[in-house]
């Protein structure tokens, strides 16, 4: 046996092991990275259709679809992070290269950085919550520490939200104490309407549930209502005229829509009816430069400067 044949035992040894091992280890992560979306996606698809169903109108579905869409990526980020990790450890370990002063080595790492980064590790903390309780999606209008807008992306650590006027806030999820939901699969339409004293209530209320009958039988409408708006009450008797109150349910996210058109029909058939919205009053005191009818005559003139500066008799 030649020198060279031992080196060459001595390489096919070191490719047999480790090296081909750790392709092999390479390899698969590659591949479970790559099809880890594909995975995730059809799991969260098939739990979905297994607890909603998969009517596309049945508005839990739609929800539970707009949650799927945001811990979609989430979950895909995490579990390609961990296959990485551990992919490397494990090609670490069959390199012969010990890992466990490393591990230990991170672990204090960590409780130092935990230490030092407080508020990062609350606002990872608070984001899992969030994502837990469903508390809010991508594309859910909502109100966080503030602001109003609609959710363009989540994270654990932030939310970004872009408010009407195309604003995008980044929102730490540790700075979010209350997420209020406008979005959530209904919203209730509560509108306060106003019309001059004198007016008849009942021809009022009359003429509001009309509104509201006429638009849940329109088929532009009708699939967005889900409780037919209706003057519900007399909400109160004000110095300017009598308010009615305006109450009824519609999907959630298109709230805003449907109350606008609620307000431009009740002007059109307010106008029919007759019924007059109340307008402020205001009184205008001019001051008359008429004789005074009880002075007998003209006024007299004051003292002029002249006479008021020489002290006349």
């Amino acid at each position: 046996m030649t020198l060279s044949d031992g080196i060459w035992d001595d390489v096919l040894g070191y490719l047999w092991d480790p090296v081909l091992p750790s392709l092999l280890i390479a390899g698969i992560a590659a591949l479970l990275v790559r099809y880890t979306d594909n995975v995730v996606h059809r799991v969260f698809q098939v739990v979905v259709d297994r607890e909603v169903g998969s009517d596309p109108g049945d508005l839990n579905a739609l929800e539970a679809r707009k949650r799927v869409a945001t811990v979609d990526a989430l979950a895909t980020a995490i579990i390609r992070g961990f296959i990485v990790v551990v992919a490397g450890l494990m090609i670490l370990a069959k390199l012969g290269i010990d890992i466990g002063p490393a591990l230990a080595g991170l672990g204090i790492a960590g409780i130092a950085v935990g230490f030092g980064a407080q508020s990062l590790v609350r606002d990872y903390f608070t984001g899992a919550l969030i994502l837990l309780e469903n508390q809010f999606a991508i594309g859910d209008v909502v109100t966080l520490a503030g602001t109003t807008g609609t959710v363009e992306d989540f994270s654990l650590r932030r939310t970004t939200v872009r408010d009407l006027d195309g604003v995008l806030h980044t929102v730490p999820n540790g700075e979010i104490k209350v997420a209020s939901n406008r979005t959530r699969i209904w919203a209730g339409v509560n509108l306060d309407v106003t019309v001059a004293h004198g007016t008849d209530v009942e021809l009022a209320t009359r003429v509001v549930n009309e509104v509201g009958e006429g638009m849940a039988g329109d088929p532009r409408w009708s699939h967005e209502i889900l409780q037919t708006p209706r003057a519900a009450r007399v909400e109160d008797i004000g110095e300017y005229g009598v308010t009615l109150k305006i109450l009824g349910q519609v999907r959630a996210p298109a709230l805003p829509a449907v109350t606008g058109e609620i307000r431009r029909r009740l002007l059109a058939a307010f106008a029919t009816a007759g019924i007059e919205l109340p307008r402020p009053r205001s009184v205008v005191l001019a001051q008359s430069t008429q004789l005074n009818p009880f002075a007998g005559g003209a006024p007299s003139a004051g003292p002029t400067q002249e006479e008021l500066s020489s002290g006349s008799e």
